[in-house]
């Protein structure tokens, strides 16, 4: 089957994956390149999550201030190579995550670094809320469930959405750039700053 040269083209733009790749792929979808976008995902996530155990000790410390000079972010982002690091998409990344933080003010990195205290306060908010609203007592587990992974999703940056996309994940946006630099990508650490917080 022949490939479409724009299809092809667009979803290299799309993806960032090898011409051959993208090739299989299109022929693999028989030129849906949604479906083929998805498929290229899948292989890259599959390929990432290989690469996530691997140790990141290059990288940069980025920082942002915003426009009012009332909020700012510094952001350490690490990668395995200097030569990665370098790139104009690693330095974007790393801009826009401060953007991230800067707009969406999360509390910790990931939900495995929310301490075992703060956890089981939210839980037992949620579970009073629960309670106070008059739900059956059989139920108030899986409300609190619900509820936590909304608090994850509030307060952890790998956890929250993408304020430039909601589809989509920060951690989703780390995986899908280890899958194109073709190397581990860490977010460290981060500190948020705001005038009277």
């Amino acid at each position: 089957m022949a490939t479409d040269t724009a299809l092809l083209k667009e979803l290299r733009f799309r993806t960032g994956a090898g011409v051959l790749d993208c090739k299989k792929a299109l022929e693999e979808c028989n030129g849906d390149i949604e479906k083929a976008v998805d498929l290229l995902r899948e292989k890259g996530i599959a390929m990432a999550a290989k690469k996530m155990g691997r140790e990141a000790a290059e990288g940069r410390i980025f920082s942002y201030i915003h426009s009012n000079g009332k909020i700012g972010v510094l952001l350490e982002l690490n990668c395995e190579t200097d030569f990665v690091a370098r790139t104009d998409e690693f330095m974007n990344l790393g801009h826009e995550l401060t953007l991230q933080i800067a707009a969406a003010a999360p509390a910790y990195l990931s939900a495995e670094d929310v301490p075992a205290e703060d956890l089981e306060r939210e839980k037992q908010i949620y579970r009073k809320q629960a309670l106070d609203e008059g739900k059956p007592e059989n139920i108030v587990d899986r409300i609190v469930e619900g509820r936590l992974k909304k608090f994850y999703e509030e307060s952890c940056l790998l956890e929250q959405r993408w304020i430039r996309d909601s589809d989509r994940k920060i951690k989703d946006i780390v995986t899908e750039h280890i899958a194109k630099f073709g190397e581990n990508i860490v977010v460290r650490r981060f500190a948020r700053y705001a005038i009277g917080e």
